[in-house]
């Protein structure tokens, strides 16, 4: 079993790998066979499986150069979530998301990614070719 003090490490070491672009540090604490499930229809969204494939995703979300606002670490049984407000502007595009991201995990590890967002129409409008 993950403890309290270990779900709040590894919460924090994705949203660092996130904001540093440390796709090592994210290859770190995430398992094999991981999935990371986005709503939508953005270029972000969807099914992501496989280590590869979400290191690729976060690259992608990181290369938007958003502002990752931590506001919450919230611990659960098997994992913990972190309630975010992701901020970018682009030209007359805005982002000003609010999100949850539970970060399932087993033996240690990230094993599935799982986001809710506050506003999919928004996110879907601004993760479009650049």
């Amino acid at each position: 079993m993950t403890t309290e003090l270990k779900k709040t490490e590894i919460a924090k070491q994705f949203l660092t790998g996130l904001r540093t672009r440390d796709w090592d540090l994210l290859k770190s604490i995430v398992a094999d066979e991981i999935t990371w499930n986005l709503p939508g229809s953005s270029l972000i969204s969807g099914e992501a499986q496989g280590v590869d494939a979400v290191i690729q995703r976060a690259q992608l979300i990181a290369s938007y150069g958003l502002t990752f606002a931590l506001k919450h670490v919230l611990i659960g049984q098997h994992g913990v979530a972190v309630s975010l407000n992701n901020t970018d502007r682009r030209g007359d595009l805005v982002l000003d998301e609010h999100l949850a991201t539970v970060l399932s995990i087993r033996d240690g590890k990230v094993s599935a990614i799982d986001a809710y967002l506050s506003d999919v129409d928004m996110v879907n409008a601004f993760f479009v070719p650049k």
